[in-house]
């Protein structure tokens, strides 16, 4: 095993926008910090805000339901508990999300994004100490760079990583390697992973993360590549430490 870092992501508002980090401090049992802190609830969904707990992806706004999200990039200053949004079709934005009246402005700034058949997003939720990960179980996704060539290859032309939506991207690594990693313990700059799972794929890989139109089949790539729709994995944090890009990762 020759991996190593090659990029930190994490996505504050549960599919809408992904940023780019240097390095961040992991905490065992955790998610990244700030990494699905909100996610917008759709209109078809429930949540009991006086017992908020996890849910599963199906309440909330996300990529596979509207392409047009995978176009969203943000910037978090934490400090000031701000996020500032971008996309291509609509102007920028900056709000806080825990204020009542930036969070309405964000879902209408959200709202035109949103398909006419699909339930509409109505407002932000959270829960306290908890990203809304899509894991039941506090993850950080893992990306191989090297599978992610594999199926660009497949589809026919250069498509990004980032439609994967991945925390952690490695390089260095051969094709498919990962799929043989759950229940392996790494060692990834002063932090440790144990990795748990696959991670299974849906619509939203097929949108554009330059445009948000959907452009490519990924999903029949992998199927008809390798016979299964999974890219990369899902990790718990079993140790607490600084994780940086260009950390090599190890197994324990």
């Amino acid at each position: 095993m020759n991996g190593f870092i090659a990029e930190i992501w994490r996505y504050p508002v549960k599919g809408h926008g992904r940023e780019e980090l240097e390095r961040i401090q992991l905490t065992k049992g955790e998610c990244i910090p700030w990494d699905r802190r909100w996610a917008v609830l759709h209109e078809a969904a429930e949540f009991d805000d006086a017992n908020p707990e996890w849910k599963p992806c199906a309440n909330f706004s996300r990529a596979c339901k509207a392409p047009l999200l995978q176009a969203v990039a943000a910037r978090s200053d934490v400090v000031r508990n701000r996020i500032a949004f971008s996309h291509p079709r609509l102007d920028d934005l900056t709000v806080d999300p825990d204020d009542r009246r930036d969070a309405d402005r964000f879902i209408d700034w959200v709202r035109p994004l949103s398909p006419a058949d699909r339930a509409f997003p109505e407002r932000l939720v959270q829960v306290p100490g908890r990203g809304m990960t899509d894991t039941d179980y506090p993850s950080v996704s893992i990306i191989n760079l090297a599978s992610h060539t594999e199926v660009s290859r497949k589809v026919g032309r250069e498509i990004s990583h980032l439609r994967w939506r991945g925390n952690i991207v490695l390089d260095g690594l051969d094709p498919w390697e990962e799929t043989r990693w759950p229940g392996l313990r790494l060692v990834a700059g002063q932090a440790e992973l144990e990795i748990v799972e696959p991670t299974v794929r849906c619509m939203a890989t097929a949108a554009s993360t330059r445009t948000g139109l959907r452009d490519a089949d990924v999903l029949g790539a992998l199927q008809a590549g390798w016979a299964h729709t999974s890219m990369g994995v899902y990790a718990t944090v079993t140790k607490t430490g600084e994780l940086r890009r260009g950390d090599r990762i190890e197994p324990v």
